[in-house]
């Protein structure tokens, strides 16, 4: 058993990135610009704002992050993401979900600029992306994606099953994996209503867990030399912690482990990728990689 180390790999890539950017500031061009804008106190999105704001300053971008209070308007909130489409300062931008419930978020997600979206959501990078155009890919599946190929994981031709059908996480990574130049596999995905899921995973070469259900997958489940790539990250209970919780994901890591040729730990495998994903599709959107 390999353990996939998603931390790692994340600290190298963030590494790579930083030198590009300082090639492309030294001959003159513009600095990578993030926008973060962030919606109430979630604790989760709080975290997750602050590690992308580092993972900026880490890679050589220029971050900003707007902070609202959770009584803001939509509309408020459609002036900003208005504002932002029409800053020629800024390169990309992402509004952290969950949003408050009186908060259309598909509206929020339209309404960005599908040249700014570096989050992936907007309808047209769906679209470009489940037809193999260029485009920013969400950035979880393209973290899978990213550690599947830096380890040399073999894709081509094995069966991969997907464990959840999000549109942020279940849904492209299907799409991504059946693609000729991104895995080439044969896919089959899971959800809740799915009367075989057990005896599919079972026959499957590739797991990916993004179900959202701490310990689903467990030993019984999974071949002899399987890929595992959890996903998962619920907060659960933990008297022993400071915080109180600890992360837990969607895999029984202590039985799984041992079946698996490459696993993911949670934390530290999926996550470092997903916001270093994020730096790739900002870099991607300063550099116009995609579109002019």
């Amino acid at each position: 058993m390999k353990l996939i180390d998603g931390k790692a790999m994340a600290t190298a890539i963030k590494a790579e990135i930083a030198e590009e950017v300082k090639q492309i500031v030294a001959n003159g061009g513009k600095q990578p610009h993030l926008v973060a804008v962030l919606v109430g106190h979630d604790g989760g999105s709080e975290t997750y704002v602050k590690n992308k704001v580092l993972a900026c300053e880490q890679c050589g971008f220029k971050s900003t992050l707007i902070r609202y209070e959770d009584n803001i308007t939509e509309v408020e909130l459609l002036a900003c993401v208005d504002k932002l489409n029409k800053d020629g300062d800024v390169d990309g931008f992402i509004v952290q979900l969950p949003l408050p419930k009186h908060i259309d978020e598909q509206k929020i997600v339209e309404a960005i600029d599908y040249h700014k979206d570096v989050d992936g959501f907007h309808p047209v990078n769906v679209g470009r992306m489940s037809i193999g155009l260029p485009c920013f890919i969400s950035a979880t599946p393209l973290g899978i994606l990213t550690l599947l190929q830096r380890y040399h994981i073999e894709t081509s031709g094995k069966k991969c099953v997907i464990l959840g059908r999000s549109n942020i996480v279940g849904k492209p990574m299907a799409q991504l994996m059946m693609q000729k130049h991104y895995g080439d596999a044969t896919v089959t995905v899971c959800h809740s209503h799915s009367a075989t899921l057990k005896e599919e995973c079972r026959e499957a070469d590739i797991i990916i867990a993004a179900i959202g259900r701490p310990d689903f997958v467990t030993a019984d489940m999974v071949k002899d030399g399987a890929v595992v790539i959890d996903v998962g990250t619920t907060r659960v209970p933990d008297a022993t912690r400071k915080s109180g919780f600890r992360l837990n994901g969607d895999v029984k890591f202590d039985e799984v482990a041992p079946k698996c040729s490459f696993i993911t730990p949670v934390p530290g495998g999926v996550g470092p990728m997903t916001i270093c994903s994020l730096m790739k599709n900002t870099l991607a959107a300063g550099k116009k990689e995609f579109y002019k």
